[in-house]
Order: structure tokens, then sequence, then C-alpha cells
């Protein structure tokens, strides 16, 4: 399969790198890589990427994020093999493993939570990931009831059910992450793990002792009400996927439903928060 790729230089802005992916993922883009030089990279099939496409990059959508853009075509290549040679288990706290089905486990790890990578968000290498993962494993969650949301991998979802949450729900809204958490919960041993493809319209009537929701921003601030009407009382609400700055909006939107920030987390400036009724 050939493959485009779209080099980003961004215009100025806390946001824009995150919210140009947004955009750009819309428009039909499937993965995306931030370089070391600030720009990003996005990747399309070749046979999506037409002229129509190219004239959209033009519009105001994309302009007031886009300062410049490179275009490269790339040769056929095995993406998934390559995507696997670069990618490298990752150990969390010294207790938790997330590897693919190719590394070797490790001896003496507690949790040893086995993700097939397929460009899926949810490997534990984003700090966000990691934040929420450090959260889960300080906490108490047998015979909890727990909510992961924006779940890709389903790796939250799966590290609860090892430390005995159940039941346990996994949402959401991107196909491709919908199935790939159908083969991780079945691949961990898990079936029982409800894995459904949608978003926050699905949580009607629904009620959990703990909900873990790695999004973004944006999504947070329109959902977090949902989740306040989701959470029983005494319950837990946890939240990733934002930057430093971003948290006093957070927590203010927070407030309004009546949650009540607990503690937060920050790695290379992307934060986490528990919050509880």
């Amino acid at each position: 399969m050939e493959y485009v790729e779209l080099i980003c230089h961004t215009t100025a802005g806390v946001h824009t790198a995150e919210l140009l992916m947004d955009v750009l993922a819309d428009a039909g883009f499937d993965s995306f890589a931030e370089n070391e030089n600030g720009t990003i990279s996005a990747y399309i099939q070749d046979v999506l990427f037409t002229n129509d496409l190219v004239s959209r990059l033009k519009l105001p959508e994309f302009s007031v994020l886009l300062a410049s853009y490179e275009i490269k075509r790339l040769a056929d290549q095995n993406w998934n093999a390559i995507w696997e040679s670069q990618y490298e288990p990752v150990l969390i706290d010294g207790i938790c493993m997330v590897r693919a089905p190719f590394h070797e486990k490790m001896a003496g790890i507690g949790f040893d939570i086995v993700i097939m990578p397929k460009m899926s968000f949810g490997t534990a290498h984003h700090e966000t990931t990691k934040q929420m993962i450090q959260y889960m494993l300080s906490l108490q969650l047998e015979g909890k009831s727990l909510l992961d949301m924006g779940s890709g991998t389903a790796v939250l979802a799966i590290l609860a059910r090892m430390k005995g949450a159940k039941p346990v729900s996994a949402i959401d809204n991107d196909e491709w992450a919908y199935n790939n958490a159908l083969e991780n919960v079945q691949g961990n041993n898990f079936p029982d793990i409800e894995v459904l493809l949608g978003d926050s319209s699905l949580l009607t009537n629904k009620k959990y002792d703990v909900i873990f929701a790695n999004i973004n921003r944006n999504i947070l601030l329109n959902d977090i009400p949902t989740y306040r009407k989701c959470l029983n009382i005494g319950g837990k609400l946890f939240v990733s996927g934002f930057y430093t700055e971003d948290l006093p909006s957070i927590e203010a939107k927070a407030n309004e439903t009546g949650l009540t920030i607990m503690s937060n987390r920050v790695e290379n400036n992307w934060t986490a928060a528990c919050f509880t009724l």
C-alpha cells in the first residue's frame, strides 16, 4: 500500500498541533508523527490524496493552523512490519509491562499486558497513557465497575480487569481502535470486557464507580457533565490528554458539575488529573 506524507509547519498557538491533527484526521489522514524539528507528519493512503483534498488544505479550517506544508509520496512498504520493528515494550513503575506479542515476557512483572501494535493510541509510549496507568496501579479496583473512555487499544480496560474491576467497558469512536481493542481483550483473556464503537452518547443510564477518559481537552470539556452523571456517589473520574495550562479550565468544568480535584500528574507538559464526586 502506498502512502503520502504531509509534512506540516504549524502556526503559533498552544493547541495548534493537536487541533491540526484533529482536522487532518477528519479529512482522512490515519496516522501522525511529531518530529524533532517541531513539524508534524500526517499520513494518508495515496489513493485518498486527491486534488480536492489538496485544495481543501488552502481553506480557512486548515490555513489558521497550517503555516506551510510539503508533500512526499512514499514507496510501497510493509507499514505494520516497520511499525513493529520500531515498537519497544514499556515498563511502568517496575510492575506493569505493556508489550507486543513478539516481545519476551519479563519475569517478576505483576501486570503483563500484551498489545498488538496497529497504530491505535494506547501503547503506553505516550505520557498521557503512562500517567493513567500509574493512577490505575495505585487504585483498589476489586469489584469496581469501570469505564475506559477513548480506549484506543483498551490497555486501561485490560489493566483494570487484571486488578479485579468488573464489569469493565471500553469505548472509542475510531473503528480501527475498536477492532484493535476487540483483538487485545481476547488476546489478554478478558473477553468479558465490553468493547463499544461510539462516543459519550452511549452512556445514557450507565453507572460506574471509576471512569478513565484519556481523550483531548475539547472533548473532555464537552463530556465531563456526562461523565459526572455516570459516576456513582464517591466515584472517581481520571482525565488526561491535555496540557498543563489546560488544567484550570478542565477543573472549572468539573467543579460546575460537583466534582472536586484530588490530585494531578505532569510529564513533559502533559497532564492527568483525578476528580471525585
